[in-house]
C-alpha cells in the first residue's frame, strides 16, 4: 500500500472501508476483518488497525460485539450519507484547488460543462 505523506494513514483506510461500502464491495450489517488481519491486508500497525476501528465506531459507521467482532453499522441511510459525505469532500477540494488557480464559480461550471460534452462524446465513440 502507498500512502498520502499529508494525510494520516489511518484516515486514508477509513475512506478505503467507505469508498468499499460506496461501491458495493461491503454491505451494511457486515463482519469486517479482526485488527490484526486488518493491520495485514492494509499493511498497518496493529494499534492503527485498532485506531481505524476506534474512528469508525465514533462516527457510527461500525459497531463491536465483544468476543465477536466488529461489524458495519447495519443502518440502511449509512451509505447515502457516506456517499454524499464523499461527494462533497471531493467537491470542496475542487473548489479550493480551482479558487487557488484564479477561477470563478462561474468559470468553474462553464468547464464543468465542457467536460461533460466532451466525456458524453467519448462515451459515444466507444
Amino acid at each position: 500500500m502507498e500512502y498520502n505523506t499529508s494525510s494520516p494513514i489511518y484516515l486514508q483506510v477509513i475512506d478505503m472501508i467507505k469508498k468499499q461500502l460506496v461501491l458495493g464491495e461491503l454491505q451494511p450489517g457486515d463482519q469486517l476483518p479482526s485488527t490484526r488481519v486488518l493491520a495485514v491486508e492494509y499493511d498497518v500497525n496493529p494499534n492503527t488497525a485498532a485506531r481505524i476501528y476506534k474512528e469508525m465506531e465514533l462516527a457510527g459507521l461500525c459497531y463491536t460485539k465483544r468476543g465477536l467482532g466488529t461489524y458495519l453499522s447495519d443502518s440502511k441511510d449509512m451509505i447515502k450519507e457516506v456517499r454524499t459525505d464523499m461527494a462533497n469532500h471531493v467537491i470542496d477540494s475542487f473548489i479550493d484547488e480551482m479558487t487557488s488557480l484564479g477561477y470563478t464559480f462561474e468559470e468553474m461550471v462553464h468547464i464543468i460543462n465542457e467536460r461533460e460534452i466532451i466525456h458524453n462524446d467519448n462515451i459515444k465513440n466507444i
